[in-house]
């Protein structure tokens, strides 16, 4: 469980459709980059299954609580994902939460819809790690 005085981080980025290699080499990445300065919430801690209809409910509940319970979302825009793709509008548009993605897209690649909504977009994982720890890391706290 994340401490109570650091400011907690949802790792937000493709699963489904994508290797569960993939899907955790960043999150372990991001882990090591952050793990001093921040809580983590990782989604793959959890053992479910995609596209068993009797887990897909559970899903989306327990990532929806995850960004509830985030005070920012860091997010891997490295390939289109809906369900990536709702956790920020949510987290954006309905709960005010900072979004921090990193992308190999140029702008002009990148989706309308996830310009708006990241609050911030860089080039790569170490880039927007080191965005998060220069702006929210607990002894610079936010602006």
């Amino acid at each position: 469980m994340p401490d109570g005085n650091k400011k907690i981080v949802y790792l937000s980025g493709p699963i489904m459709d994508e290797t569960e290699q993939g899907a955790r080499e960043w999150r372990n990445t991001a882990k090591t980059l952050l793990s001093g300065n921040f809580g983590l919430l990782d989604p793959m801690r959890r053992q479910f299954v995609d596209r068993q209809v009797d887990s897909a409910n559970e899903i989306v509940e327990f990532d929806l609580q995850d960004v509830r319970d985030a005070d920012i979302l860091l997010v891997n825009y490295s390939k289109a994902s809906i369900g990536t793709s709702m956790e920020i509008f949510y987290a954006a548009h309905d709960l005010g939460k900072f979004v921090v993605a990193f992308s190999p897209f140029a702008f002009h690649e990148c989706s309308p819809w996830m310009v708006r909504y990241c609050t911030k977009i860089l080039p790569s994982l170490e880039a927007a790690c080191e965005y998060i720890n220069m702006h929210f890391a607990p002894e610079v706290g936010p602006r």
